[in-house]
This record gives C-alpha cells, sequence and structure tokens, in this order.
C-alpha cells in the first residue's frame, strides 16, 4: 500500500513510511485530542502491520471507520451512557447485578459485556473483567480493537468493500450506517 498519499492529506512528510508522527496525524484528522492521538499512536506503530492494517487502504478505511463512528470521532473511549441498558443482557454475559454498568462500552471499538472483557482479556493477556476500566486507556483500547477485527475476520470483508457487514459484525445491525459510509468515504479521499 503506498502511504504517501495519506500522508499528504495529513500534512506530514509523504515518504511512505508510517510511524508515530503519521499515525498521530491520522487520528488527529480523524478527531481525536493530541493527547489520545498520541497514546493511539504509539499502539497503532507497534500492532497495525501485525494486524494487516497496512497490507491495504480498504483495510485501514474501513478500520479507522468504524472506530471515528463508535467512539465519537476518537474521543470517546468509554461509552456516554451508563450502560443500565445491558443490565441482565445474557448475550453479553451480563448475568451479575451491576454487569451493564461495570461492562459498558470501552475502547475506540466500545467493546461491551461481561463475556466479551473475559474474552478478550484471555486472548490479550489482561485482567478485564476485574478491571474492565482499562479498556478504556486508549492504546490498550486498540489493541482490544485490533484483535477484534482480527477474531471476527474483518479485513475480509474489508478487502471486498462490504461496509455493511463489517458494520453488522461490530454493531450486531446497521445503526449509524450513514455515519460510517461518510467516514469510509472521506477516508478513501485521504488515501486516493
Amino acid at each position: 500500500m503506498d502511504l504517501k498519499p495519506l500522508q499528504a492529506a495529513l500534512g506530514v512528510n509523504a515518504d511512505g513510511i508510517f510511524g508515530p508522527v503519521s499515525f498521530t496525524a491520522l487520528f488527529v484528522k480523524c478527531g481525536a485530542s493530541i493527547e489520545i492521538a498520541e497514546e493511539l499512536a504509539l499502539s497503532a506503530n507497534v500492532h497495525f502491520e501485525r494486524y494487516g492494517m497496512l497490507q491495504n487502504g480498504l483495510r485501514l478505511a474501513h478500520f479507522m471507520a468504524q472506530l471515528i463512528h463508535e467512539s465519537d470521532h476518537l474521543r470517546a473511549m468509554e461509552e456516554y451512557a451508563s450502560g443500565a441498558d445491558y443490565e441482565g443482557r445474557k448475550d453479553l454475559g451480563n448475568t451479575r447485578a451491576g454487569d451493564g454498568r461495570r461492562f459498558k462500552g470501552r475502547g475506540p471499538i466500545q467493546l461491551t459485556g461481561r463475556a466479551n472483557y473475559r474474552t478478550y482479556g484471555k486472548r490479550l493477556g489482561f485482567d478485564f473483567e476485574r478491571h474492565p476500566e482499562i479498556v478504556a486507556v486508549p492504546s490498550v483500547g486498540l489493541l482490544v480493537a485490533l484483535e477484534y477485527w482480527a477474531v471476527t475476520h474483518l479485513n475480509d470483508h474489508a478487502d471486498r468493500d462490504d461496509i455493511e457487514a463489517v458494520t453488522r459484525r461490530i454493531n450486531g445491525g446497521t445503526n449509524g450506517l450513514a455515519d460510517r459510509k461518510r467516514n469510509l468515504a472521506r477516508l478513501k479521499e485521504w488515501m486516493a
């Protein structure tokens, strides 16, 4: 993937080498504060290549489009709502009193539910079930998002440019599809 057009759109040195400066500029352009962008960039610099995000523009564009929507333009690493709506949701593993609030959406992909916190904590070597607040740390949350993306085979859907399939896997439906499409179009434009 030629990263020079994206770097030019971000206003950084278009040398084709995507590192912390380019990642920070990308996250800022997507709406993150400089503090959040810098922390996300540190994680992206370590993990994006391993998760195949830089292999082609569609993967990166789809991934970022979803994160932008899910996290209110990378400004909310924790869901604004209390989580009370998730109380008693057995499909999310919320079987104990208080689970809805305790395991509300966190991270740029808004990991939700005791079962998901347990699963992704085990996969990544964190005790998210005991310490769910860790997922709201931007660098950790980005790693969780990448792992979720890999486990649910979202690169396959991104490679086919199937935003509806990607959205259904992340959201469980098509909530916010129009916004996700706008985000995707903007990202594709930056990469052209």
